[in-house]
Parts: C-alpha cells; sequence; structure tokens
C-alpha cells in the first residue's frame, strides 16, 4: 500500500480525547500501542462478531482495549490481561474515562501464558494477543481451546517490523512470527487473512 494512501487509512480512524490520552501516556512509558487503524479493526471484529466475551493479553494503557469494549455488546466484558500492574492502573482509569463501569472488564495481573490456562474453555468470542512474538505461538495454541466455533484470533506485530517479507531477515523473532503465520494458514482450524494494518494483523477465525 502506497504511504500516501496507508496514512490517510490510519488518519480514517479518528480517536477522541480519551484514546487520545491513552496513547500519551503510553508513549510516555516507551509502549507502543496499536496504531489508531489497527484499533479501528478490532472494534469492526468485535461488534461483527457481538462479541460479549474477549480476552486481551496486553493491556498497556487501555488503547486497544478501549477500541474492543467500544466494539462489543454493551453487557460484553473485557478480560484484560499484562505483567505490568502500573500500567493496568493507568488502562483502568482510561476505561471509566471512555465510559465503561468497572463491571465491564476483568483486569487480571500477571503472564499472559500463565493466566490462559484458567479461562475456561470454548466461551470467548474474540482474543487479542499483543505481546512478545515468542509467546504468539503458544498464545495461539490456547486461542484454539478457548475460541467458541466463530470465533476470532487476532495477533498484532505480524508483519515484523516490515521484515516478514524480506528472505535476509532471519531473526528470531521475525522467523518466529513467519513460521506463525505460514502454520496458521495451513492450518484446518483456521480460517486466515493477514492485514497489513498498523504494525500488521493476523486475523483468524475458528472454524
Amino acid at each position: 500500500m502506497p504511504d500516501q494512501s496507508r496514512t490517510f487509512a490510519e488518519a480514517y480512524a479518528a480517536e477522541d480525547v480519551v484514546l487520545q490520552t491513552a496513547r500519551a501516556l503510553a508513549a510516555e512509558l516507551a509502549l507502543d500501542p496499536v496504531s489508531p487503524g489497527a484499533g479501528s479493526v478490532l472494534s469492526l471484529l468485535a461488534a461483527a462478531g457481538s462479541a460479549k466475551a474477549v480476552v486481551e493479553i496486553g493491556t498497556g494503557t487501555g488503547v486497544s482495549g478501549t477500541w474492543l469494549l467500544r466494539g462489543m455488546r454493551p453487557d460484553g466484558v473485557l478480560t484484560t490481561i499484562d505483567v505490568e500492574s502500573e500500567h493496568q492502573r493507568i488502562a483502568r482509569r482510561i476505561f471509566v474515562e471512555a465510559g465503561f463501569t468497572p463491571s465491564r472488564t476483568r483486569i487480571i495481573a500477571g503472564r499472559g501464558l500463565d493466566v490462559l490456562p484458567r479461562l475456561a474453555d470454548g466461551v470467548y468470542d474474540l482474543i487479542f494477543v499483543d505481546s512478545d512474538a515468542a509467546e504468539f505461538g503458544p498464545c495461539a495454541d490456547a486461542a484454539l481451546r478457548l475460541l467458541r466455533p466463530g470465533g476470532t484470533l487476532v495477533v498484532n506485530g505480524a508483519l515484523a517490523g516490515g521484515r516478514i517479507s524480506d528472505p535476509s531477515a532471519r531473526d528470531a523473532e521475525t522467523v518466529t512470527i513467519r513460521e506463525l503465520i505460514r502454520s496458521m494458514r495451513e492450518a484446518e482450524e483456521w480460517t486466515t487473512a493477514l492485514l497489513p494494518t498498523g504494525a500488521g494483523l493476523l486475523v483468524a477465525v475458528r472454524r
């Protein structure tokens, strides 16, 4: 996609003052939240799936969580997981400022791969993974158990910083991501698409 078209597409996803605040706070903490365009895709997928139960791995300052909540059903609950409880304290405030009652979120401090085994099988509508690339594969395996048929998995960072199409890029992160998108494309359990939005979104629907 030409740079001008990509810029236009990102700008199309306008963010209000709450999301702008969450994004500014993320920058202060040297965090890299989803782009506005990627956030709008998350909201779209949540709305399209009439999502009631959503899991987010990587709370940050609440940017992606706010986008997800805005697409979910009014009675939906976002379970969001992060190792940094201080980041979650900020996100909790952002969610309230965005107009969501505390009952709309279940905020769990911990490592995603430690928390996921404690979640119920086959009851989630959407799982969003925004963590280290080393955790992508195990998180995708867990999503297969956690998602209902027709549920959606979204993995952020699927373009590996623009290196995914470069055959000479053999660093561990790129190789890990490349193997994941290939294996999921070939898996009978998933219907997949790779979206060049933001840092790249690998989207997969559980069959």
